[in-house]
């Protein structure tokens, strides 16, 4: 099953390009130009990873992230940017982003790190799910 990947920038010609380039790569990918857009996506869809920029009009990435955790704390987040700077780095990762790639960013990098971020997100889901199934049992048998 393909790696679905929400790609957030207010920028439209790069979310176009990159979009094409991960699709290439047999990414499942949707779009965003914001990040009320991405969360009410977020909301109707089943996405693995999110690829955020830090600064967009509007809602931030930084605020947009904190939301996104609280609709699904597994879901992963790449924060991309053209300038980041350190505070804004971790305050991104004290909120659960994933990592943080510096635009432009070469497309095999942030392949890697989508694919990375999805095997996480899998880990943990697997986790939680195994737990619940002994919880279950463990009800019932005792």
């Amino acid at each position: 099953m393909k790696i679905r990947v929400l790609l957030v920038d207010d920028e439209k010609d790069f979310v176009e390009s990159l979009s094409q380039r991960l699709q290439i790569r047999e990414f499942d990918v949707k779009t965003s130009l914001s990040g009320d857009d991405a969360l009410e996506l977020i909301r109707k869809r089943d996405i693995d990873v999110v690829v955020l920029d830090v600064l967009m009009p509007g809602k931030g990435g930084i605020e947009t992230l904190r939301e996104i955790k609280d609709l699904q704390p597994l879901l992963q987040v790449i924060m991309l940017t053209g300038n980041t700077t350190v505070e804004t780095a971790i305050e991104g990762m004290k909120l659960g982003a994933y990592d943080y790639l510096m635009k432009p960013t070469e497309t095999e990098d942030l392949v890697d790190k989508i694919t990375k971020a999805h095997t996480l997100k899998t880990e943990h889901e697997e986790r939680i799910s195994k737990a619940e199934i002994k919880n279950t049992i463990k009800r019932r048998y005792w």
